[in-house]
């Protein structure tokens, strides 16, 4: 048990690490000397809990996917028990995560476009992707979104170019404007339809 409770944290200061210096500098731009001298660990034990470095960066995304559906559920829950407001609510975690440390970016869009297609980091990647959407969905279908998946789609899109955005002008306003645009378009999808007598 403690030789577990030893090796859980130093994967997790080892992680730490490695966030830390993917966050400021990217994927591509941190070798894993940079992380071992960073966490303090030996070359070795940086080794024995990740293989190569894209399992580290693959450990690395899997736990921020953690983080941050985390973060975009409890703003979305923030928000209320309806549906509607929830799928806006949940925009609030942008400008909370800008408050916290500034925009870096979504470590996601960073990964998409620095890992091979055929790396665990890309998996990761797509994997994250997927499972945001899924819940988005489900968010939109309860709701009453006409098309679920339309306006899920719509919304990811909203997510992912505030973070893009945010990293390029580091202003707290394109949170507020993809939260007004994420509104317009929860109406929009699910505005009762009316037909013509």
């Amino acid at each position: 048990m403690a030789t577990r409770v030893r090796k859980t944290n130093t994967e997790q200061k080892i992680l730490d690490s490695a966030a830390a210096l993917f966050h400021r500098h990217g994927l591509r731009g941190v070798g894993v000397d940079q992380v071992i001298a960073h966490s303090g660990v030996a070359k070795s034990t940086l080794y024995a809990h990740f293989r190569t470095k894209d399992d580290l960066i693959a450990a690395y995304l899997r736990r921020t996917d953690e983080s941050w559906m985390g973060r975009l559920r409890e703003a979305a829950d923030a928000a209320g028990s309806d549906p509607a407001e929830q799928l806006v609510g949940l925009f609030d975690a942008l400008p909370a995560s800008f408050d916290r440390h500034g925009f870096f970016g979504c470590p996601f869009v960073s990964a998409a476009v620095e890992a091979e297609l055929d790396s665990k980091a890309h998996a990761a990647t797509v994997a994250h992707t997927r499972r945001r959407q899924e819940w988005l969905t489900g968010l939109a279908g309860a709701a009453g979104a006409a098309q679920p998946a339309a306006l899920a789609a719509h919304l990811g899109l909203l997510i992912d170019g505030a973070l893009a955005s945010g990293r390029l002008l580091q202003d707290r306003a394109v949170a507020d404007a993809a939260k007004a645009s994420a509104r317009a378009a929860v109406l929009a999808h699910t505005a009762p339809t009316t037909t013509a007598a």
